[in-house]
């Protein structure tokens, strides 16, 4: 009893899914009509034995008799309307005059067979001649089903026979099994429990195999989808249960004739048939094999597209280093055919194809000229070339000719070019696949599609590569560019300094003041030479910088005798920053104002503090500049009006003050001259306490304000 509600619970289960989701998928047709009624039978020929196992009654024994032959006069009906479907026009009327004559006597004989059953006795005596006509009559319909079955096949052409092979398989094994077993019950006049039992199970497992025959015939309208990877692992598990049932059998045997080893010999046929298990399933060539006669046997296409191009993507877009997307391409493309391995070559300026990466294969050390005859070739036709189809039909290959080396490879097996916007930029060699694989159509399509998405991804990787290498020497030229304007600077403050040697070479103040400066020249260069071993940005940490005395020092240097320079400090202010670059900032901003002033004009410099801000100014009474030129040139890196000028000081200069949280305002206008505001903010916490402390404060209404505030004159120095 639990074997049996074991069995026929499962082929319920089974059976009443699979007419669910057929009823869900069907539409308006007869043959939809009569497989969803041959499904939805057999499950009440399931339901009817499984309540016949388990509580007996005659009311299960007659649900199980009626859903049996129910189901039976269904599957005739289908297949009968199959055979119809092939009739011509002119055919069509007398077929199917044919098939209700056979029709009638079928129907016939199955009630008959229903009365003669009489509760269908299970496992009782069947010697009653009532019984025995009974089992001959269902006997009968076993070999009619197996004939009508023969002569769908016969009938249907070669795609057509393709199609409906699962379905013949399936009902064959309903109609063989029922053969088998009521043969052996009309034999031995009695039902055997071991085949009734099995009966459960084995007409469930036909079930797949007629999914697939929905799935691949259109025409029955009835939505059927089995993937690929369904099919792959059932198969997959019928194998290895009929492994195991043969050792099982073979293990009785064993046990049995074995003598006195008999049970240490199935113990060790029992672990060997383990350990070949564990071997046949971890092995790659077997998968290839089985995947390679599913796609082959039971379906129209060899692949299911969306899966493959799921998993080609998802390899490729694998995270990792980008010198290993050449592995990731041969992994994808490999996974595709089942290839164990390849190897890659690229093509690179200068030196050809080159290679650049492999999977499961030997490093390749080839180079390949890009004018070669193969890359040519690939480049022109795009062609898939399977390595033994060039070697049997080179004439179709026209020109190509294949180098040697690769030639002398022995397990090269298909050529697959990597073509991107045009240009190959690079292409694929794969080893010969595990399982047995016909490079046809579908293939070459195939491989072409992935190799050009893969090609994309290796030209995108190359562009990324040579934008960020463009990305490197536009920062080195532009930090470049900022060095040389600093030498520029100190080149000039050099010159001064050799002008001014000649009248003044006996003045003991002026060498003091050359010696400081050539000292700080020197200590100038040193900090740019750092700079262009470190980059941009200062080495040292921001600190305290008093504005004044560094103001000062630098209106001194700046003197050259022909524009006065006033130095006005209202009030003592700090900011944090680097004193070098600071320096260099109003150093500039002050030899801006002196080269746009005429001969005689004197140039002002003040700082003063206004709230949380230092205000440093410098102004001229020069040229000036217009308003569109402030706002659209003035500040942007090589543009300048001087016509030895690099453009590059104000906008170095913006920079570093922006760098510190700083702000800098340009006020000019043609014939007026020029004021440049810098906004500072002074230091906070300690720092900021001890200088107001020393310093005392100011305050001013907002920030606005702080800029355009007039400049009070607490002390005026000029500097000639």
């Amino acid at each position: 009893m639990t074997s049996a509600t074991w069995s026929y619970g499962f082929a319920l289960a089974l059976y009443a899914l699979v007419a669910l989701r057929a009823l869900v998928g069907a539409r308006i047709g007869l043959r939809a009509g009569l497989l969803e009624g041959a499904l939805a039978a057999s499950a009440l020929w399931a339901a009817g034995a499984l309540l016949s196992a388990r509580a007996g009654g005659e009311l299960a024994v007659l649900a199980m008799d009626v859903g049996d032959l129910l189901r039976y006069g269904l599957w005739f009906a289908f297949v009968a309307s199959l055979l119809a479907g092939g009739a011509t026009a002119a055919e069509l009327p007398s077929s199917r005059r044919g098939v209700f004559l056979v029709a009638l006597p079928i129907g016939a004989a199955l009630i008959a067979c229903l009365l003669l059953s009489d509760g269908f006795p299970l496992l009782d005596g069947t010697g009653a001649p009532s019984a025995q006509i009974a089992l001959a009559l269902r006997l009968g319909f076993a070999i009619l089903g197996l004939v009508m079955v023969e002569q769908l096949l016969r009938r249907a052409d070669r795609q057509t026979r393709w199609s409906l092979r699962p379905l013949a398989l399936a009902l064959g094994g309903i109609f063989g099994f029922d053969l088998f077993f009521y043969s052996d019950a009309m034999l031995f006049r009695h039902l055997d429990a071991d085949f009734w039992v099995a009966r459960g199970v084995a007409h469930a497992l036909v079930l797949p195999l007629v999914a697939v025959a929905t799935a691949r015939n259109t025409g029955w309208t009835v939505d059927m989808h089995l993937s690929r990877g369904a099919v792959f692992h059932s198969t997959a598990l019928f194998v290895s249960g009929a492994f195991v049932l043969a050792v099982a059998a073979a293990g009785y045997l064993v046990r049995y004739f074995g003598g006195e080893w008999g049970a240490a010999l199935q113990v060790e046929l029992v672990f060997a048939a383990v350990l070949a298990v564990a071997l046949v399933a971890t092995s790659g060539r077997f998968r290839s094999r089985l995947r390679v006669f599913v796609s082959k046997h039971f379906f129209s296409y060899r692949y299911d597209y969306r899966e493959e191009w799921l998993r080609f993507t998802r390899t490729l877009a694998q995270e990792g280093s980008p010198q290993r997307l050449p592995e990731r391409v041969l992994m994808a493309l490999c996974d595709l055919l089942e290839s164990p391995g390849g190897a890659l070559w690229l093509l690179e300026e200068g030196r050809g194809y080159v290679p650049a990466g492999r999977y499961n294969a030997p490093q390749p050390d080839n180079v390949l000229p890009a004018d070669a005859a193969l890359p040519r070739f690939l480049a022109r036709t795009g062609w898939v070339v399977e390595l033994a189809d060039y070697g049997a039909a080179r004439g179709k290959y026209g020109e190509l000719e294949l180098p040697e080396w690769l030639a002398a490879m022995p397990t090269a097996w298909l050529l697959a070019p990597l073509p991107s916007g045009g240009e190959l930029v690079g292409f694929a060699v794969l080893a010969t696949p595990r399982a047995p694989i016909t490079v046809d159509w579908e293939v070459r399509d195939l491989v072409k599609t992935a190799s050009r998405q893969a090609a994309s991804y290796l030209a995108q990787a190359r562009a990324s590569d040579a934008l960020l290498e463009a990305r490197k020497f536009d920062a080195f030229n532009r930090m470049s560019a900022f060095v040389v304007h600093d030498l520029k600077n100190l080149v000039a403050q050099l010159s001064l300094l050799l002008r001014n040697a000649e009248r003044h070479r006996d003045n003991p103040e002026f060498q003091r003041d050359m010696l400081a400066t050539v000292e700080h020249v020197v200590e100038r260069m040193n900090g740019l030479m750092l700079q262009l071993r470190t980059g941009t940005k200062p080495v040292e940490r921001p600190h305290v910088i008093e504005l004044g005395p560094l103001v000062r020092r630098v209106c001194k240097a700046k003197a050259d005798g022909e524009h006065p320079i006033e130095v006005e400090v209202s009030a003592e202010a700090a900011s944090l920053g680097h004193e070098d670059r600071l320096e260099h900032v109003i150093a500039h901003l002050v030899q801006n104002a002196l080269d746009a002033s005429r001969p005689g004009e004197p140039v002002t410099v003040r700082v003063r503090r206004d709230g949380d801000h230092a205000i440093l100014e410098v102004e001229d009474h020069g040229v000036g500049m217009t308003e569109a030129y402030v706002r659209e040139r003035l500040g942007k890196p090589f543009q300048s009006t001087k016509p030895a000028g690099m453009g590059i000081g104000v906008y170095e200069s913006s920079q570093y003050v922006a760098s510190v949280r700083g702000r800098l305002s340009i006020d000019s206008a043609p014939g007026r001259g020029t004021c440049v505001r810098v906004l500072l903010p002074l230091p906070d916490n300690a720092a900021a306490g001890a200088l107001e402390g020393r310093e005392g404060t100011a305050s001013s209404p907002g920030l606005d304000a702080a800029i355009a505030a007039p400049t009070g004159a607490a002390s005026v120095e000029t500097q000639r």
